[in-house]
Formats: C-alpha cells, sequence, structure tokens
C-alpha cells in the first residue's frame, strides 16, 4: 500500500519543514509514503472563503484515483490515540490499494471534497497552524510504524 499526504499549500517555516522531510524520509523505511503540496492560489482576497474552498477542492479531486481510501485531516473527525492509530493504519494497510491522508487549506474542505472522503481524523480537539499539522501528522505516522514494527520509540 501506498501512502500519500496531500497539503495545500507549501510549508514555509524552515522548522516545520526539516521536521516533516526528517520523518517523511523515516516513513519510508516501513512504506512507500508521498508528499504532494497543491500551490497556494493565487488572488485570495478576491474571493469568499467558500470559492476558496471550492477552487482547492478542484485541485485536491484531480490528484485522487478511483480506488483511493481518503482520509480528511479535519477537526470534526475520530480522535485516535497513537495505539489507536497505528492499529487503524494496520488495517488500512491491508485493505487500501493507496491511502492518502489530506489537509485542506485555511477554510478547510468544500463539500465535494468531504463527499468524496471515506473517513475524517482529527489530531486534537484544540486548533493547530497548517504548518503545525504537518509536522504533528507526519511524526504520528512514523510513530504509529514504529508501534507497528514493535520498536522502542512509543512508550506507553
Amino acid at each position: 500500500m501506498k501512502t500519500v499526504l496531500i497539503m495545500v499549500g507549501k510549508t514555509t517555516d524552515k522548522l516545520f519543514y526539516a521536521g516533516i522531510a526528517d520523518y517523511a524520509g523515516r516513513i519510508g523505511h516501513y512504506m512507500p509514503f508521498e508528499i504532494i503540496t497543491i500551490a497556494e492560489l493565487r488572488n485570495t482576497k478576491s474571493l469568499t472563503a467558500e470559492q476558496q474552498k471550492t477552487a482547492e477542492g478542484e485541485l485536491i479531486l484531480k490528484l485522487l484515483k478511483g480506488d483511493d481510501t481518503v482520509v480528511l485531516l479535519d477537526e470534526r473527525g475520530s480522535e485516535l490515540r497513537s495505539i489507536e492509530f497505528a492499529q487503524w493504519l494496520e488495517r488500512k494497510r491491508s485493505a487500501a490499494r493507496r491511502l492518502v491522508f489530506v489537509i485542506g487549506g485555511p477554510y478547510g474542505f468544500s463539500p465535494a471534497v468531504y463527499e468524496r472522503a471515506n473517513e475524517k481524523l482529527s489530531l486534537s480537539r484544540m486548533t493547530f497552524s497548517h504548518q503545525m499539522v504537518r509536522l504533528v501528522f507526519t511524526e504520528q505516522v512514523y510513530r504509529a510504524c514504529t508501534i507497528i514494527k514493535g520498536e522502542p520509540y512509543h512508550h506507553e
């Protein structure tokens, strides 16, 4: 199974970028992992939040394949402990051909993206910057991989 992380907008903070790249490299030792960054829209000041979500949604949907399992990182999604996420990921690895996680833009997702999604996961009930979510999520995927393999990274 290939795992893909689609993100709207590039990571601009050098420290977050370095951390994300580090964890992505580590994840690659356990499973195929790819990060796809959708360029931020231009002239967003002339767009309403709904127009921006729709435009970003169209770009997200173009990257998806028909048999992808699509998981949105969304504040209204299910919350899992790290152990539970590892178990969830292991089940998905045996069932999905391509598992695609999506981090949306500043206003979230369009109705079309919500409709296409198979599931929603939340990292926390707190709100994080998009830069921070990317780092936290890639760390959690790495942590899940080490839990699945029984390695000593995670302490329970």
